[in-house]
C-alpha cells in the first residue's frame, strides 16, 4: 500500500500508477498545499473561482481506484499536468516548492521501474529520515510485503470495494487485538496517521502473522466467497490472537499498546526503553 503514498513536506499524497505515470489524489493535493480542515469544501469553493477550471474539471480529473489501508478507495485523481492546472488557483507559497516535488516523483517512478530495489530503498531511506531504527524498518517492510501478498489473494477472488477490504482487515485486527483498525487508531491517539507507522515490533510482527496465517489458509482453502474469506480473516487473526495472549500471560502485560511516533521517534523511544531495562 505505502508504493501507492507519497509524502510532501510531511503530508501524505495518495496516487495510483495508471497509464503509465503517475495520478494523485486531489484532495490530498488540496489539504498539502492549503491545510485546509475540509479540503473537498475548498474544492467546490475553487472551482467557483475558476471558471475555467470549473468547466475543464471533467478533462483532467478522472476517478480511479487507489490502494489504501483499507483496500482501494475510488477518488478523484488527476496526473502531474492536471495537479500543475490546479496548483495555479491555490493562492499558497508551497506552490513552487510543490512543483519541483511532482517533477522528481514522477521521474523517481521511471527509475523504479527498471531498478524495483530503488523503491525499496526510497522507503528505506524516508523512514530513517522519520527517525525510524533499522530494525523496526526491517520488520515494515517484511509487514508491507506480506499484506501486500493477502490483499493480491483478495484480488484474485473478486475483493473489490474499499470497504469489502475494510471488513477483511478488521477481522483480523479485533481477532489478533481486540480492536478494530479504528478502534486501535483512536486508542493510539492517532488519525489521519498510518497505523503501522505507530505499531512497535511485537505489533508489527503479530500483524504480520494474523495476515500471513490468512493469506494460507485462503489459499489451502480455496476460498472465492466472501463468507468463506471472511472466516479465513478471523481464523487468521485468531492464531495471532492466541500467540498475542501467550506471549501477555509471559510478560505480564498486555501487547495493545497505546504508545505512538508522533512526539518522539522510534528510534529514539527504542534507546530509551533499552536504557531502562
Amino acid at each position: 500500500m505505502d508504493k501507492a503514498l507519497a509524502v510532501f513536506q510531511d503530508k501524505k499524497i495518495r496516487r495510483v500508477w495508471h497509464n503509465e505515470e503517475w495520478w494523485f489524489s486531489v484532495e490530498d493535493i488540496v489539504f498539502a498545499l492549503t491545510d485546509s480542515v475540509d479540503p473537498k469544501g475548498y474544492i467546490n469553493k475553487m472551482k467557483q473561482r475558476d471558471e475555467s477550471l470549473s468547466q475543464g474539471w471533467g478533462q483532467i480529473v478522472h476517478t480511479l481506484s487507489v490502494m489504501t489501508q483499507g483496500g482501494p478507495q475510488m477518488m478523484n485523481c488527476i496526473n502531474t499536468e492536471g495537479a500543475f492546472r490546479i496548483i495555479q488557483a491555490i493562492p499558497s507559497p508551497k506552490a513552487e516548492p510543490f512543483k519541483l516535488w511532482l517533477a522528481k516523483v514522477g521521474y523517481e517512478r521511471v527509475q523504479e521501474i527498471e531498478n524495483p530495489e530503488l523503491a525499496q530503498k526510497r522507503m528505506k531511506e524516508l523512514y530513517r529520515a522519520k527517525g525510524y531504527s533499522d530494525a523496526w524498518i526491517e520488520k515494515r517492510l517484511r509487514g508491507i510485503a506480506v499484506r501486500d501478498e493477502l490483499t493480491d489473494e483478495w484480488k484474485k477472488r473478486d475483493v473489490r470495494e474499499e470497504k469489502d477490504y475494510a471488513i477483511l482487515t478488521n477481522e483480523i485486527s479485533k481477532a489478533t487485538f481486540g480492536l478494530s483498525v479504528d478502534e486501535y487508531k483512536e486508542h493510539k491517539g492517532l488519525k489521519r496517521e498510518n497505523l503501522r507507522d505507530h505499531m512497535d515490533d511485537m505489533e508489527i510482527i503479530l500483524t504480520m502473522l494474523g495476515e500471513a496465517t490468512t493469506t494460507r489458509l485462503t489459499t489451502g482453502r480455496d476460498s472465492k466467497t466472501f463468507v468463506e474469506l471472511k472466516d479465513d480473516a478471523k481464523d487468521g487473526g485468531d492464531v495471532a490472537g492466541s500467540t498475542r495472549k501467550d506471549i501477555e500471560q509471559k510478560l505480564g502485560k498486555s501487547i495493545v499498546s497505546n504508545e505512538n511516533y508522533l512526539e518522539e521517534p522510534e528510534k529514539e523511544k527504542r534507546k530509551r526503553i533499552t536504557k531502562k531495562s
